[in-house]
């Protein structure tokens, strides 16, 4: 059955490429088949890399620390997170690109790159699912679509690991979390996610988003899978701010 779920993964993703020939998510100008990524916007866009938080995956200054500021001064709810690129003016304008100008086919290079970096890890975590973290039925009726569904779903391609878009809903229109401070995120975040099913009995999953800015919302997510029954939640997204 594995088997027949990954040759399908391979298919799929062939036909998308045919009918979505790929484009440099960075800027946006199309690439040779599985490049991806434009040379030039490679050597300019910020990979992370050590030191970072051992919690968040942000990149911190001091080799001395294990954990950011922002860490250091919350506990959270998820076990672990990684991202991909620090959220610097490329990155930041191509995830907006790809959250309000209907840039999906990005995906596929965001998730790609989640993949190969971190891959392994996600294998050693013993991750059962993807969960994409869910917006709100309004927002998503106007955005059209769910832009970490999208993520998620390549993610799930290339890993071969099933998505579940179902378990996990927002039932709270919150605001938008870029508007609020500290105190106002959490507060926004209460109660915003439920789990459809009483038991929750994958153990060990995988929340995919875009940006991590506090982590409030992986957290608010992450503790309605606890309270259903997982053990453990990490997190994968595509950029994350540096440590101030």
């Amino acid at each position: 059955m594995r088997k027949i779920y990954r040759r399908f993964c391979l298919l799929e993703q062939e036909l998308l490429e045919l009918l979505y020939p790929p484009r440099c998510p960075f800027c946006d100008r199309l690439v040779r088949k599985k490049q991806w990524i434009c040379p030039d916007c490679r050597l300019t866009i910020s990979y992370i890399k050590e030191p970072l938080c051992k919690k968040c995956g942000k990149p911190v200054f001091d080799t001395r620390v294990e954990y950011c500021r922002d860490c250091r001064k919350k506990p959270h709810k998820y076990t672990q997170g990684k991202a991909v690129w620090t959220y610097e003016e490329k990155v930041k304008k191509s995830v907006y690109r790809f959250k309000y100008q209907n840039k999906r086919e990005y995906a596929r290079c965001y998730a790609k790159e989640m993949a190969d970096r971190y891959g392994d890890w996600i294998c050693r975590m013993g991750i059962q699912l993807i969960v994409p973290i869910p917006l709100h039925k309004s927002r998503r009726r106007k955005r059209g679509y769910n832009q970490a569904e999208i993520l998620a779903k390549e993610l799930s391609n290339y890993l071969h690991i099933p998505m579940n878009t179902k378990l996990l809903v927002r039932v709270k229109n919150t605001k938008p979390q870029k508007l609020l401070n500290d105190a106002e995120r959490k507060n926004n975040l209460k109660k915003a996610f439920k789990t459809t099913e009483n038991i929750v009995q994958l153990k060990y999953i995988l929340h995919v988003d875009d940006i991590y800015t506090t982590g409030s919302t992986l957290d608010a997510a992450a503790q309605a899978l606890l309270d259903a029954g997982a053990h453990k939640v990490y997190a994968c997204c595509i950029s994350i701010g540096q440590d101030k």
